[in-house]
C-alpha cells in the first residue's frame, strides 16, 4: 500500500508543480523531496544531512512528524514500524521517475529517539521499458 501511495503522489505532485523538470543529480532529488514533497504533503521541511562521500546516500531529519503527533505505540507493538509508509511512498514516487532507491528509518521519535531520521540511498536509474508485445 505504501508504494502505491508514492505512485499516486508523484502524479499529483508533478501536476501541481509543472515547472519541476527531471532532476540532474541525486542532490537535486533530495532537495525536491525535502523542500517541496514533504512540505506539500506533510506540511514540514526536513533537514537534509549526512551525505555519503559518494553522494549516493543522505538522511532526512524530521523534528516533528504530523503522522505520529497523536500516536503512542503500546509496549507489545514496540517493533512496529509505524512510519514505514513514508519510506514506501518515497520508493514508489521515485520509481515512477526512474530512480530506484532504498529507504529506511534510522531513528524514530515514536520509539523514544530524540529525532526521526530517514536514510535514503540511490541504487540505480531505471530504464524505460515498453510493455511486452509493443515495439
Amino acid at each position: 500500500m505504501d508504494k502505491i501511495i508514492g505512485v499516486r503522489i508523484i502524479d499529483d505532485f508533478l501536476a501541481r508543480n509543472p515547472n519541476i523538470g527531471r532532476c540532474n543529480d541525486f542532490r537535486e532529488t533530495a532537495d525536491v523531496i525535502a523542500k517541496q514533497g514533504f512540505k506539500t504533503y506533510l506540511g514540514i521541511v526536513p533537514t537534509i544531512s549526512n551525505w555519503s562521500i559518494a553522494g549516493d546516500e543522505f538522511s532526512l531529519l524530521l523534528d516533528g512528524n504530523p503522522l505520529t503527533e497523536f500516536v503512542e505505540l503500546p509496549e507489545q507493538c514496540s517493533k512496529l514500524n509505524y512510519n514505514q509508509m513514508i519510506c514506501g511512498a518515497i520508493r514508489g514516487a521515485l520509481e515512477m521517475v526512474q530512480q530506484e532507491v532504498e529507504c529506511r528509518f534510522v531513528q524514530d521519535q515514536l520509539k523514544g529517539d530524540s529525532i526521526t531520521e530517514l536514510r535514503i540511498k540511490f541504487v540505480k536509474l531505471l530504464e524505460d521499458a515498453l510493455p511486452v508485445g509493443e515495439d
